[in-house]
């Protein structure tokens, strides 16, 4: 057994990385800073199961896209052994640029750079390591290889990315009617015209797929509660850096300082190399651990804050469908400047509104297109008799106001 290391994973029992280079991915401290980032971020706070890791979602990915890579070739479709194992690594580490609470971070310490951009920079440095062992994988990754649909595995409607998260996170949330037959799924998988497509057999477990997708959405992704607790980081991350522009001294992590006192956007992201090294240092302890510690600052909106997030007095939620007026925002803002003898502009960091739009499918993205025995295909939205592509259309949208509980 020399040849591989074999993972428990609770989702999908062992998996085989084979010794090389992608064991030698999964070994790296880039990977492994993984491990210190929540996958789901701060819906623990309504599903205390979900404490699943950036890194565990990576092995989940790269689980399906081996079993992807072998019902394809099983049906005729020529990989080479070079093209999957770079799609193997490219999965590995396509979520390699994630911060901490990911989107928080992109609306607060760095702006203008996605974590995609992020995990492209970072994969670069790991190729440096490996000696350019990965510039097929990246070529993969940046869909810059002649086979269209090895892109297609690591990202697309079908991508083995969302086939693990929804899998998985219905796992941890015990959010059971996400849970999707991803096994049933790749069985169906198959290649024509060097697109991915899924076998006329497979179409109730795509109408499942597509229905758990909402659902997951709705209940979990964009869940009142949660939605409200990245808003009161929001809100303590941009305290903290008006803070810290104005001089005054904050406890924080070194990387984390860096990002605080530092105005980092793309500019100067992508000119000065100690961003992402600073970067890469940061992880979900970081911020907690500063939280702590300011729920004692003497500035009483980045203590409230703070506190609220550490003790779970999170701000009240109301979900409306249509935007709130402007009366009522005022009248919130001022109940809260007078609680807590603070000013009107200090009192905004306790409100906030938006408005979250989802539709199910839009077939611009998702087309997802199935083959029958006689080699045509159809979009699922036609084939489908479950689901009309009016319901699958309709957007929803939902407007959001939160604020702090007087």
């Amino acid at each position: 057994m020399g040849d591989r290391k074999i993972i428990n994973d609770p989702v999908f029992g062992f998996i085989n990385i084979p010794k090389g280079l992608l064991y030698d991915i999964v070994q790296h401290p880039l990977l492994q800073r993984l491990t210190r980032i929540k996958q789901l971020g701060l819906s623990s706070v309504v599903y205390p199961g979900a404490q699943h890791t950036r890194f565990q979602h990576s092995l989940g990915a790269f689980y399906l896209t081996s079993e992807a890579i072998t019902q394809l070739t099983a049906k005729g479709n020529f990989i080479f052994d070079s093209e999957a194992e770079a799609v193997q690594a490219a999965i590995l580490m396509h979520d390699i640029g994630h911060g901490p609470f990911s989107h928080v971070l992109e609306n607060t310490l760095v702006s203008g750079v996605s974590h995609e951009d992020i995990s492209l920079l970072l994969m670069e440095e790991i190729n440096k390591d490996v000696k350019g062992q990965l510039n097929l994988a990246i070529q993969i990754f940046k869909d810059q290889y002649p086979k269209k649909f090895l892109h297609q595995l690591i990202s697309s409607q079908l991508d083995m990315d969302r086939l693990d998260y929804l899998r998985r996170d219905s796992f941890y949330t015990g959010v059971t009617e996400g849970n999707i037959g991803s096994a049933r799924i790749i069985k169906m998988l198959n290649v024509k015209d060097d697109h991915l497509v899924i076998e006329s057999k497979g179409i109730y477990s795509i109408e499942n797929f597509l229905m758990s997708r909402r659902l997951m959405y709705w209940q979990v992704y964009l869940h009142k509660t949660a939605v409200a607790c990245e808003k009161m980081l929001i809100s303590a991350l941009l305290r903290a850096k008006e803070l810290a522009s104005k001089g005054i001294e904050l406890f924080s992590s070194p990387a984390l300082r860096f990002f605080l006192y530092h105005h980092v956007d793309e500019k100067e992201f992508y000119n000065n190399p100690e961003c992402l090294e600073q970067y890469v240092q940061l992880d979900d302890n970081d911020i907690w651990t500063a939280l702590k510690v300011w729920s004692q600052h003497p500035d009483p909106v980045l203590s409230t804050l703070s506190s609220g997030m550490i003790s779970r007095k999170l701000f009240k939620v109301e979900v409306t469908d249509s935007p709130i007026h402007k009366e009522r925002k005022e009248e919130i803002l001022r109940h809260i400047s007078e609680s807590l003898h603070i000013s009107q502009k200090e009192a905004r960091y306790f409100l906030s509104t938006s408005g979250i739009e989802k539709d199910m499918y839009s077939k611009e993205d998702d087309s997802i297109e199935i083959l029958y025995n006689d080699g045509t295909t159809k979009d699922i939205a036609e084939a489908s008799d479950m689901l009309n592509i009016s319901v699958l259309s309709k957007k929803v949208k939902k407007y959001y106001v939160c604020f702090l509980r007087i």
